[in-house]
């Protein structure tokens, strides 16, 4: 990614972040890049009882509103927000919290024990580690040390 597409990515990300913060919704990940129609701005948003279209709705009027005043994009693109959906990503320690419980894949970005993918139950979080149960054993994982994890079904 340019970096100025990484400018606008930030620009958009601490914006939304704040004023979803308000609106008691979580805004999950933010994605700007450009794709077979042209240019995508996608916001994933979340919160406890999960998100309504009227959610969707309000965020995507607040969003386009806000970058047409910011006009931080200068070519035509879409503007979509919806629900990260079942097997949602976990990017910070307090979705492993909030999540604990459930079946999580977690790909490493140095791999443990000759390995770089882990499926398991969500067991317990702290500051630096998640614990995966993997099939009845306790799988400790550096949080600093995971590329990439979703929820599964």
């Amino acid at each position: 990614m340019s970096t100025g597409s990484e400018r606008v990515l930030a620009a958009i990300e601490e914006y939304a972040a704040s004023v979803l913060d308000s609106m008691g919704i979580e805004l999950v990940e933010v994605q700007y890049r450009r794709e077979g129609h042209g240019w995508v701005v996608r916001l994933y948003i979340d919160r406890e009882e999960g998100v309504t279209i009227d959610d969707c709705a309000a965020v995507s009027r607040e969003i386009s509103t806000w970058l047409d005043v910011e006009d931080l994009i200068e070519h035509a693109y879409h503007l979509e927000v919806s629900s990260p959906g079942l097997e949602r990503p976990l990017k910070k320690v307090k979705d492993f919290e909030r999540f604990a419980g459930r079946k999580a894949r977690v790909k490493l970005r140095v791999p443990l024990n000759e390995q770089k993918v882990f499926i398991g139950i969500i067991d317990r979080v702290d500051e630096e580690n998640v614990v995966l149960d993997v099939d009845g054993k306790p799988m400790s994982l550096l949080f600093d040390n995971i590329a990439k994890a979703r929820l599964l079904l």
